[in-house]
């Protein structure tokens, strides 16, 4: 997918959000995930400004709007903490945003959350759009992060479902057992097998 097709395609997920619909960025190596809260406070301002005096100059301000409107959707999400290193919102290597392993729930616009990543939205509900939208918005400014209890898909999930689950961390911990099993076998195989080759040496001697 070429920079120009990725634009629209974002473009026209960004089109069709609702406050409380879910955001998932594909990194490559795994998924950042966000809550879509809408447009940012500074927009809704203008809105009520742009109504007001726009008995006067419609044509103007409507176009206005239109190009100050389509920059400032946000996100609130689990990234990178604002350290010495700096966010990255779009780092395609780190699992917070950011080469760090410490995360903050914040607040973002769409466009700089994205960055060059491609991304879909999850459209199924289970609390209220209005509730979900409260409860992202009641997080920003709260540090923590844990790979597998506590990642911007659990966050996401909490909003929007109630529930702090995670595929991704699942299926890590799901892969980090089964590895951890076949060391652990494999151990034992070596160790049984070393046992097992002194008491032939030893019976060797006499």
């Amino acid at each position: 997918m070429t920079s120009q097709e990725l634009q629209r395609h974002n473009q026209t997920v960004l089109d069709t959000l609702e406050e409380g619909d879910l955001l998932e960025f594909d990194r490559g190596l795994y998924s950042h995930w966000a809550v879509y809260v809408g447009k940012c406070s500074i927009t809704k301002i203008l809105m009520q400004t742009l109504v007001f005096i726009s008995c006067c100059m419609l044509n103007t301000v409507l176009i206005i709007f239109e190009e100050y409107d389509s920059g400032n959707m946000e996100v609130v999400h689990l990234s990178g903490d604002d350290g010495q290193m700096g966010s990255n919102l779009g780092h395609s290597c780190s699992i917070s945003g950011v080469e760090s392993d410490k995360g903050i729930i914040r607040k973002d616009r769409f466009w700089d959350v994205v960055g060059d990543s491609k991304c879909c939205s999850v459209v199924s509900r289970h609390l209220e759009p209005s509730k979900i939208v409260k409860r992202a918005l009641s997080k920003p400014g709260e540090v923590g992060y844990n790979l597998l209890l506590k990642n911007c898909e659990h966050f996401a999930s909490w909003c929007r479902y109630d529930k702090e689950e995670s595929d991704q961390a699942d299926g890590l911990f799901t892969a980090l057992a089964v590895g951890g099993a076949a060391v652990v076998v494999a151990g034992l195989a070596v160790w049984f097998g070393r046992d097992g080759k002194k008491e032939r040496e030893k019976q060797s001697e006499y």
